[in-house]
């Protein structure tokens, strides 16, 4: 029996790293979502170039020449449109999307934001999680909603401060996290295992027997 997988869309408006990572685990045969499309705001994202050499669809829809972002978002509309897609998955696009757009993709449009949110919203997470001196901070991953980084959780991970850190530090340690959950989190999704109910995500089973993450170690 032919597993049926999810026509998956990536945005992209830079290097993508959280896009390979999607890209590769989507080449299993197992895997419940198919990538059909990698789109961008930017034309000369460095991202756009690695899924073509990747051989896979592609576009580049720059924002600048839209007068406004209705406009931005038709013309986007229509390039997932003609790709059939069922699903999307922002990774590093750094544009607001209208409430119309984001209603339109209720439930079906998804992204990942390097904290635990609801901590950190926005930019700067990584200096202002060690400035505020929390001790664990990490990467989520959530449905969209028209506020910027709102949405029920779909997963996370986390991730320890340790002394010295360094934004950079805290950063690329992060970074390597959101590359394991944002994959799992696509899963669950695109196999139906991740349900929004209410303002809540319902996953219909667990990954690994719940564990609790001390910092400092005990």
């Amino acid at each position: 029996m032919t597993l049926k997988k999810t026509r998956t869309a990536i945005l992209v408006s830079g290097r993508g790293s959280n896009m390979q990572a999607l890209v590769e685990a989507a080449r299993a045969v197992d895997y419940p979502a198919e990538i059909v499309l990698v789109a961008s705001n930017r034309p000369d994202a460095a991202g756009l170039e690695w899924a073509r050499s990747q051989g896979l669809p592609t576009a580049s829809i720059d924002h600048t020449r839209h007068a406004t972002r209705e406009a931005f978002e038709a013309s986007l509309q229509q390039t997932l449109d003609a790709a059939n897609v069922e699903l999307i998955a922002l990774a590093g696009f750094m544009r607001l999307m209208t409430p119309a757009f984001v209603e339109s993709w209720r439930n079906r449009m998804i992204n990942i934001h390097p904290s635990l949110l609801p901590s950190f919203k926005g930019l700067h997470t990584h200096e202002r999680a060690l400035a505020a001196g929390v001790k664990i901070t990490g990467c989520t991953v959530h449905f969209v909603r028209a506020e910027m980084d709102e949405g029920p959780i779909i997963a996370q991970a986390a991730v320890p401060v340790l002394g010295g850190d360094t934004p950079a530090l805290l950063a690329e340690r992060v970074l390597a996290a959101e590359h394991k959950i944002y994959p799992v989190a696509l899963r669950l999704v695109a196999a139906g295992l991740a349900r929004c109910e209410g303002e809540k995500v319902s996953v219909s089973h667990d990954l690994k027997a719940s564990f609790p993450l001390y910092s400092p170690n005990l």
